[in-house]
């Protein structure tokens, strides 16, 4: 495009990008239909409908409890769950809600040992199966290794554990909130709920270039090119805008057991008087990590694999960021077809040897 016709175009570009950013809320995410299964508190389980299902061992999804869970089913077309569904799976969902002001003394021991223990019953007993593969992704792939390792008899056969944080000595996030300047406590008593938009803001200032400018540029230059996606960009912004509360009781003990006290690879959480001993876990595990991941590093989670106990353990090692690995342009063709080749042979009615 010549000069001319670039500046041309830059009123209509301009009038479009500023279209497509004032209207991200018009997008539709979270779209494939399901049911609600169970509720407690906040918490939803949802189970997807299907005429598909071939697969006896359900999937149960798990997300963090930052962001919302619709990440899974971005938008119809580009949907893990859609992939999943597709695939011959049962599919459940559970959904941690938006806490408020009454959910402030929930801790990580509510969620673990409450929540996504109740949740994993309800999946044997709306599936009719008594074992499940679990699906975690950041927060929620420690939470899902956290009850693996508490319950090792329990229903989850296959771990699929996405961007997990699990030995944070050595990153960004511990030399800001592990830090002693970064008083935890202070923050909690002053908020109760930490505001999700205060997290989201915090995350962003990680790589502040590429989150306020570079993504908006970007959006700007395809529009002007005549190959910007307006679909995607909108849903992908959509869910990254939905930024519920983090509990305040669970997040003083996140940020204080994992990034101040490092107690998870250390053997030296305690949940209900329980020890979470990850060597414990004895269910077939696949780990996913992302070259790129600046929030969850891949050698934050690499130590899991020299801890665990189980003996059928894979590191699926890819390129990709935090979010971009599972919810990229690529995922669909190159990652989710690995997972989907992984959970076959170990999702029959007989365990694979």
């Amino acid at each position: 495009m010549s000069a001319l016709l670039q500046l041309a175009s830059l009123p209509k570009a301009l009038l479009e990008t500023s279209n497509i950013l004032l209207t991200t809320d018009d997008a539709v995410i979270g779209a494939t239909p399901k049911d609600v299964v169970w509720t407690h508190r906040k918490t939803t389980l949802y189970r997807y409908r299907s005429n598909q299902r071939r697969h006896p061992v359900p999937v149960l999804l798990v997300f963090a409890l930052i962001n919302r869970p619709a990440v899974y089913d971005l938008r119809p077309g580009s949907s893990f769950v859609e992939f999943l569904l597709e695939q011959g799976y049962d599919v459940f969902l559970l959904d941690w809600g938006a806490p408020d002001d009454e959910d402030a003394d929930m801790g990580l021991d509510n969620y673990v040992c409450d929540e996504l223990t109740w949740g994993v019953r309800e999946v044997c007993r709306a599936s009719g199966s008594a074992e499940i593969s679990m699906i975690g992704w950041c927060i929620g792939a420690a939470l899902t290794a956290i009850y693996a390792s508490l319950e090792p008899e329990g229903p989850a056969r296959n771990l699929v554990l996405l961007t997990m944080p699990i030995d944070p000595s050595d990153s960004v996030y511990t030399r800001w909130v592990g830090s002693d300047s970064f008083d935890v406590d202070e923050l909690v008593d002053n908020f109760g709920n930490v505001p999700g938009r205060l997290i989201d803001t915090a995350n962003r200032l990680l790589k502040p270039v590429t989150n306020y400018v570079t993504t908006k540029r970007r959006l700007f230059e395809q529009v002007q090119a005549g190959s910007a996606d307006r679909v995607s960009y909108q849903a992908m912004s959509k869910w990254v805008g939905d930024n519920p509360p983090f509990p305040g009781r669970a997040f003083r003990e996140w940020i204080t057991w994992m990034y101040k006290e490092n107690r998870l690879i250390r053997g030296r959480m305690e949940l209900r008087g329980r020890r979470v001993d990850l060597g414990n876990i004895t269910a077939s595990c696949l780990v996913v990590t992302a070259g790129a991941d600046h929030i969850a590093p891949r050698h934050t989670t690499t130590p899991f694999l020299d801890v665990v106990g189980s003996d059928d353990v894979e590191h699926m090692a890819r390129p990709g960021g935090h979010i971009g690995l599972m919810a990229g342009s690529k995922a669909k063709r190159e990652i989710w077809p690995e997972i989907a080749a992984w959970l076959e042979p170990r999702s029959g009615a007989e365990a694979v040897d």
